[in-house]
């Protein structure tokens, strides 16, 4: 196996087809079929079923396309990481859930950019599935999520547990049957205390995934929603949201989760992980 037969596999499922995979890749199409049968052989398994409208992932396929970019990531990495510039020591790659980029992740990143001259940094936004996945194959070496999985050869670090309040942008807004009312889907856990909260309110008509976007959505178009109070605060400042009056507030923690290997040679990282919860 070698990564020029890694590449070809992916640029058959980006293109859907040889033939446009050879384009893509300026060889002929017999080359991309020899590229691709060697390594159907070398794993032992059919990983493209190739058809007249194009070629399709198979079961096994499917399974190795994940590994197969991981493998070409990590390859480019370690070439970053071997050709780093004069005065770079090394390379730090981190991962942050969407929320928590407008305030935490950027205070963290900005204090290694300032405080760690000699790191090149790299800032990836993701889900929590996806973080998780990275920092399990390697993809980067830290992730800051709402969300943390004990796992070998990775160490969770609490940062600070924030509130969850309800804010709308009238100011005499109600607690309850805001017609308005936009769910923010913070969790499993503030999905069944907002349930027992609310179990006599109706299904919201507009509902996020993220409180970013939820954000911008009720500064266009008015509402209510539960958002951090972090990221509320400046707006409840300039007068563009109003706390709800006697609406019960939630909580949820920030965690910075490390690859230990990668974290080793971050003496400045315990210092680090002190100044999010002063």
């Amino acid at each position: 196996m070698n990564l020029t037969a890694l590449q070809t596999f992916l640029a058959i499922v980006q293109t859907g087809s040889l033939v446009r995979a050879s384009e893509r890749l300026n060889v002929t199409q017999s080359t991309v079929t020899a590229r691709l049968k060697a390594l159907e052989d070398d794993l032992g398994q059919t990983l493209l079923l190739r058809q007249k409208s194009g070629a399709e992932l198979t079961s096994a396929g499917f399974k190795f396309k994940r590994h197969a970019e991981a493998m070409i990531e990590q390859w480019r990495q370690a070439r970053q990481e071997t050709s780093l510039p004069d005065g770079i020591e090394a390379v730090c790659n981190i991962g942050c859930h969407m929320d928590l980029w407008p305030v935490l992740g950027r205070r963290l990143f900005s204090e290694i950019y300032r405080g760690q001259p000699a790191i090149a940094l790299s800032a990836w936004p993701g889900e929590h599935g996806e973080l998780d996945q990275w920092l399990g194959t390697g993809l980067i070496d830290a992730a800051l999520a709402y969300r943390a999985t004990a796992r070998e050869s990775q160490t969770i670090h609490a940062l600070r547990t924030e509130q969850l309040v309800l804010v709308s942008t009238r100011p005499d807004s109600p607690m309850r049957f805001d017609p308005a009312y936009v769910y923010v889907d913070a969790g499993e856990d503030f999905g069944r205390r907002h349930a027992a909260a609310y179990a006599d309110a109706d299904t919201a008509k507009v509902s996020f995934g993220s409180a970013v976007w939820a954000l911008d959505h009720l500064l266009e178009h008015g509402g209510s929603a539960y958002l951090p109070e972090s990221l509320a605060a400046s707006h409840r400042a300039a007068g563009r949201l109003y706390p709800v009056a006697a609406a019960p507030a939630f909580t949820r923690t920030a965690y910075l989760i490390t690859n230990d290997a990668a974290a080793a040679n971050w003496p400045w990282l315990p210092d680090l992980v002190q100044r999010p919860s002063e």
